[in-house]
């Protein structure tokens, strides 16, 4: 009872002080999704489950690094007990376990995904880093799941390095279409085809801007 509160006021928090709200071009389901977005904050994953309508949020898990997470006792309770989170660790030889098995696991519980394919949040000039493979074999190994592209706007101002507070800007997620992983379809072309259609929500692709 206590973890849901919680994260119904972290939802209520992250949509009043970036004035967040949520556009979509796809319609929402309780189907399971893989919720893929462009890294800027450590907030991203924030955004996206907060504009999520509530009947969907809890059963969706954000994918997160363990490093970051396991830090301290706060960090460790908001991402196992509030956010219910999938914890990967980022440098292979600390893992235990295969990273894409750990993901196939939450989505055989019946659990949507909220990832971020770049890999690490894009400090760069370019609106979006290459993808890493990770997307495709999850792709490949349940080819029944549909991908949603989702692009944050404003975010990295929002919630700028090293400031305590928010500016006051209006913050958009922006869900597009659904997609799947094609019959013979392989690495490089699913790859491009996710990062085109994320990047054509950004107005920096020929989708035009949200």
């Amino acid at each position: 009872m206590i973890s849901q509160l919680l994260a119904a006021g972290f939802s209520g928090a992250i949509r009043a002080l970036t004035g967040a709200r949520a556009l979509w071009r796809c319609a929402p389901s309780a189907d399971h999704r893989v919720y893929y977005g462009n890294h800027v904050s450590h907030g991203d994953f924030v955004m996206i489950w907060s504009a999520l309508p509530p009947a969907l949020r809890r059963d969706v898990r954000p994918v997160a690094g363990a490093e970051y997470w396991q830090r301290d006792g706060l960090r460790r309770y908001l991402i196992r007990e509030v956010f219910n989170g999938v914890l990967i660790e980022r440098d292979p030889a600390q893992r235990t376990r295969d990273a894409i098995e750990t993901l196939c696991e939450a989505v055989d519980g019946g659990s949507s995904l909220i990832l971020f394919p770049e890999g690490t949040r894009n400090q760069s000039d370019e609106p979006l880093l290459p993808f890493k493979s990770g997307l495709y074999h999850l792709a490949r190994c349940r080819p029944e799941l549909e991908f949603v592209p989702v692009w944050i706007d404003n975010l990295a101002r929002v919630m700028p390095k090293g400031k305590l507070l928010p500016l006051p800007l209006l913050c958009t997620a922006t869900f597009g279409d659904t997609l799947r992983l094609q019959a013979d379809e392989g690495k490089d072309a699913f790859l491009e085809r996710a990062r085109g259609a994320l990047l054509a929500l950004s107005g920096n692709g020929q989708g035009g801007a949200a």
